[in-house]
């Protein structure tokens, strides 16, 4: 038998030409920064369990953020981690509360950044769920009106897109409501969509100090071996009013994503998040790989899995690990 005539080693036999037929890098515009904001003043509270990352009073904000914004990172995703939390949350949607204050900075010194906003309550709340609980269990419907509440107060402070993260049902609904009937008719909502109960959030835990102070979080997050109900969560905000959707986690979802991206023509984001994060930053560590590598590539698979934007604790860096 002769040897094949198709040669595909041909295409990548030289550097100039793996370059030419190199899928684009992916642009700065399209990654999301996320920002864990504290009480007080010139703070800066390094996060051993994320690499590089810190908690930042409203203050330091524009020194840290100013290298992001220069190196074209598309945006900022902030998370409120107050020191006086509650049974309710109230501290969520407080006029003057850590995310509404570092709005209206962030706003000033950065105003080509898009700005988002996590809303959930589970940094605000004394028991770490992410809504109101009522006689031990979650209720549902008392939440997802304060996380309307939460929503409106991030968009009077400057939000550009409010992004819920709680899980609750019908709270896309409830927030777009809330929106429109104050007047917020153009604030975006980008919702967790697909949010999996998983394994890789403990370093976020760490971070934004919201760990569940008992039970845990499957009785909202997906449950991440039916592909169907994750399918559905989304397909379900979108219909509700979502104008973009979100796969969380990323790296071990790459078949939800492509799944989603066939079913919807919505924008979704995929968050990196701490966990895949902070294993790539182990392996680095322990000489099993290149960090920017890994990253790449990483990188590379979400987008070809369908994900319009990458919300990553790396987006600063992406020079040094994209470029």
């Amino acid at each position: 038998m002769g040897f094949p005539q198709t040669r595909l080693r041909r295409l990548r036999s030289t550097p100039s030409l793996r370059r030419m037929l190199a899928a684009p890098a992916l642009p700065p515009a399209r990654l999301i920064y996320p920002v864990f904001l504290v009480d007080g003043k010139k703070r800066r509270e390094p996060i051993p369990s994320l690499a590089g990352q810190a908690r930042l009073s409203v203050d330091m904000l524009e020194q840290e953020l100013a290298p992001a914004a220069e190196a074209g990172v598309g945006g900022f995703l902030f998370f409120g981690v107050p020191e006086d939390k509650d049974p309710l949350g109230k501290g969520s949607c407080a006029e003057h509360g850590l995310v509404p204050e570092a709005l209206r900075v962030t706003r000033k010194a950065f105003p080509e950044q898009v700005l988002f906003t996590d809303v959930c309550l589970c940094e605000y709340t004394d028991h770490g769920h992410c809504g109101i609980l009522a006689d031990g269990e979650l209720d549902n419907d008392l939440s997802i009106e304060a996380l309307g509440r939460m929503a409106v107060a991030h968009a009077a402070a400057g939000a550009h897109v409010v992004a819920p993260s709680a899980m609750m049902d019908g709270q896309v609904a409830a927030i777009r409501g809330a929106l429109d009937a104050t007047g917020h008719k153009t604030t975006l909502i980008l919702s967790y969509s697909t949010k999996f109960a998983s394994a890789l959030y403990g370093p976020f835990r760490d971070a934004a100090k919201s760990a569940p102070a008992f039970g845990d979080r499957r009785g909202y997050q997906a449950p991440y071996d039916d592909p169907h109900q994750a399918l559905r969560e989304s397909l379900e905000d979108e219909a509700e009013g979502a104008d973009m959707l979100m796969v969380k986690p990323s790296m071990f979802y790459l078949d939800i994503l492509c799944r989603l991206r066939e079913r919807t023509l919505l924008p979704i984001a995929a968050y990196h998040v701490s966990g895949e994060y902070a294993m790539l930053h182990a392996a680095a560590e322990k000489g099993y790989g290149d960090l920017s590598a890994l990253i790449r590539e990483a990188a590379v698979a979400l987008r070809r899995a369908g994900a319009d934007f990458i919300i990553a604790y790396w987006a600063p860096e992406w020079r040094k690990h994209l470029g």
